[in-house]
Parts: C-alpha cells; structure tokens; sequence
C-alpha cells in the first residue's frame, strides 16, 4: 500500500508548514488526487488518519479533489479523457495515448490555527 508512504510525505508537508507558521493545529487538508495516478483515495484517507495520530495533524478533516485524466492522442491528435491509463481514444480507438493530465498528488491547502 502506496498510499501510506505518500500520507507520510503529506504529513511531513503539513508539519514542515505548521512549523513555518507556528501552528497551534492543522484544522484541514486539501488533496489533489489526479484520476490516473494510482492512489485510492479512499486508502489515502485511512493511512492519513493513522499517520496523524500524536501530530500537530490529529483530528484534522482531509478534503480529496479528484482532478480528470486528459490525454493526447498521437493518431488524431485530439485531447480526450482518460477513465485509465491504458485505455482506447474515443474518437479513433488508438490505444496511442500520451496522458497530460491527471497524474499528479498535491497539496492544494492546510488550514491551521
């Protein structure tokens, strides 16, 4: 499970700013999740739960954005929207995708007091 090490980075994130802001607590993280980046965000709540337990980060809401996959396709040259990674252009049916979009994990936001 990815997801764990990933929260864990979140976390150091999160603290790391805390820190920087002298914090009294995290109240909310924002996440983006891109659609083809291969993290469920439903296992990313549950490890950020657990790595934050006994941090400046306990108790504080996780807000997941799932942000689409787009793609180009090499064929026809058309930006489509990618469902997975390896899936057919709907427009020609090429299996050519180059993915642009979507791929990505980010913090977008760390509300603190």
């Amino acid at each position: 499970m990815h997801e764990m090490s990933l929260a864990e980075s979140v976390l150091q994130l999160v603290e790391e700013t805390a820190i920087r802001e002298k914090a009294q607590r995290v109240k909310l993280v924002v996440l983006e999740i891109g659609r083809l980046s291969s993290v469920e965000p439903e296992a990313m709540r549950f490890c950020f739960e657990a790595v934050t337990r006994d941090s400046i980060a306990q108790g504080a809401s996780l807000e997941i954005v799932v942000t689409p996959g787009l793609g180009w396709c090499m064929p026809c040259g058309a930006e489509v929207e990618m469902a997975e990674s390896y899936g057919a252009c709907p427009r020609c049916g090429s299996y050519q995708i180059q993915p642009t979009s979507g791929l990505e994990m980010r913090v977008r936001e760390i509300e603190i007091e």
